[in-house]
């Protein structure tokens, strides 16, 4: 059962909650395994992805289980066990109190949960904003923001809220308002560090990288006073806005919970799991989240969002023993080739630019469980965007230029079912220096099979098909280019619906997308298509010169 849509209404858990206080233990499987995503949600935001989140989900359902039979209205279940997992929460915060881990360690660990609510819902833009911003909230504010966020989603009731936090729905509007007020002042932080302003990287030297309260005071203090950080460049949507619709974070794959009930110790309830109430909860709770959370996919806007997987704990990567298949198309002749037997009289042939001679192709994709090779890892100096952290572009002529040296993900939405047909590409344009193409993620190929329906990411026979050029290559959710130069990425759409973001990115980001398989619930590895050097692949529509119109850039253009 999917938690999201279930709860919205606890009356209807009302027959299996009077089952399983009756001693049915096929209801309580099904109320355990249906209510521990809302569970893991509140624990796993408010105490910020800690490694503590385990530990209290297991203790909430534990208490929730064995005190089932005091709840006399079974209505009143979801607000209970709220209720009882915020106190786990606080019981949690006072025993720590007296031996509290050092700001950095606490730091760390509090940065889980907000990448995992980015990667695992694959959030964009403001929506992505708003997770990070969570980092630089202070404990209190991160406990009501875990209750508020589910209100806000359609988890939870204003009353409910209220309960869970022990105070009057009055004293709850106050506490939330003044929340949300602290929220957006870390939303502006988030902002300004995704930003170019000269003075806060000057700043940002001294910076650990750690959110904490000392620095958090410190850049807002800045962003006050400075007219480029102040500016927010773009209308800013409110938070309760952003948050409408947004699925649980699925529970991680590998999550195992050991109830005692009945008696039972915990470790006799696991070790009966085979004959007793706990197998199926046990087997629930140790396949891919999205079997019992929102699904493979969430749509957005209309356009495809893969769900990711947990991407922790991550397995070693193990050196292939063979590279996966590799754009193989021949490549043009380089336009000046040393002679094959130089006269003795004449000086040495000058090496040959090899740069631009190698144009990425169609490829056949490797089997789903085919490892990628190694990420060969490139220099960074960083990349710069003119359109900041982010850069959506949905419409013919949208373009974003790029300028350094680094990664950069090009991250692509079809969506046939709004206008199929035909794709136009994208172009890469007044190129100045060198762009290659150096890997594919995502956890998936466009083309890969998104589910029992048929349909894939280029479409279905319901919706229809978004075509690509012939001879073009194959793209993936997330497409990986290196860039030491500059270069202008520019939107043709003219045929079947389609949009990318662009985001600067590290080689980290790059190699722990592109190692994300099977595995982990994704659907495939990535493919790795960099050699470390100026034979590696560049993209195929790519030009020095910047025509009037991008969508005539020759789709081999060698550079």
């Amino acid at each position: 059962m999917t938690a999201e849509r279930t709860h919205v209404d606890g009356r209807q858990w009302r027959a299996t909650i009077a089952a399983a206080q009756a001693g049915d233990r096929r209801a309580l499987d099904e109320l355990v395994e249906g209510w521990l995503p809302l569970v893991y949600n509140i624990v796993g935001r408010a105490l910020n992805g800690h490694a503590d989140v385990d530990d209290v989900v297991q203790e909430t359902m534990l208490r929730a289980v064995d005190n089932l039979g005091t709840l006399r209205d079974p209505d009143s279940f979801r607000s209970w066990l709220v209720a009882i997992a915020m106190r786990q929460i606080r019981d949690r915060a006072r025993r720590r109190s007296t031996d509290r881990l050092t700001e950095d360690v606490a730091a760390h660990d509090a940065a889980d949960f907000a990448e995992l609510t980015v990667l695992r819902l694959q959030l964009e833009g403001q929506r992505r904003e708003v997770a990070e911003a969570v980092r630089w909230l202070d404990d209190e504010d991160r406990q009501l923001l875990s209750l508020w966020w589910l209100e806000v989603a359609g988890e939870l009731s204003r009353r409910e809220l209220a309960a869970a936090v022990g105070i009057s729905r009055q004293h709850a509007a106050v506490r939330v308002q003044r929340m949300k007020a602290r929220l957006e002042a870390a939303r502006g932080i988030v902002r300004a560090l995704d930003g170019a302003c000269p003075d806060l990287r000057e700043l940002t030297a001294r910076w650990s990288g750690a959110p904490d309260s000392v620095w958090r005071k410190r850049f807002a203090r800045h962003i006050r006073g400075c007219g480029y950080c102040g500016e927010p460049g773009s209308s800013v949507v409110p938070a309760e806005r952003l948050l409408v619709g947004i699925a649980l974070v699925p529970i991680p794959v590998g999550f195992t919970l050991s109830l005692a009930f009945g008696g039972k110790t915990a470790v006799a309830a696991t070790t009966a799991a085979t004959v007793g109430w706990s197998a199926k909860v046990l087997s629930a709770l140790t396949t891919p989240a999205v079997a019992v959370t929102a699904g493979a996919t969430i749509v957005a806007g209309g356009a495809y969002v893969v769900t990711q997987t947990p991407d922790e704990p991550r397995p070693s990567i193990a050196t292939p023993t063979a590279r996966p298949p590799a754009p193989t198309a021949p490549a043009p002749a380089p336009s000046a080739t040393p002679s094959a037997s130089p006269s003795p009289s004449r000086t040495k042939a000058k090496k040959p630019d090899l740069y631009g001679t190698v144009v990425d192709a169609v490829d056949k994709a490797p089997d789903p469980d085919t490892r990628p090779a190694d990420l060969p890892r490139r220099p960074e100096s960083g990349v710069t965007s003119s359109g900041g952290h982010q850069t959506v572009m949905n419409h013919r002529g949208d373009s974003v230029t790029l300028k350094g040296e680094g990664y950069v993900l090009v991250r692509w939405q079809i969506s046939p079912q709004y206008r199929a047909g035909a794709l136009v590409m994208p172009a890469w344009t007044g190129l100045k220096g060198k762009l290659f193409h150096v890997a594919s993620g995502g956890g998936r190929r466009m083309d890969d099979p998104l589910g029992d329906d048929g349909t894939t990411g280029m479409g279905g026979p319901d919706t229809g098909y978004a075509v690509l050029p012939s001879g073009t290559q194959q793209m993936w959710q997330n497409e990986y280019f290196y860039l030491d130069g500059t270069v202008t990425l520019v939107q043709n759409e003219r045929g079947a619906d389609y949009g990318v973001s662009v985001f600067p990115r590290t080689w980290d980001d790059v190699n722990k997308d592109v190692t994300t398989g099977p595995d982990q619930g994704a659907i495939r590895y990535g493919l790795v298509r960099d050699n470390g050097k100026d034979t590696a692949p560049v993209p195929q529509y790519l030009t020095r010169k910047t025509p009037d119109d991008a969508a005539t850039v020759p789709q081999r253009s060698r550079v």
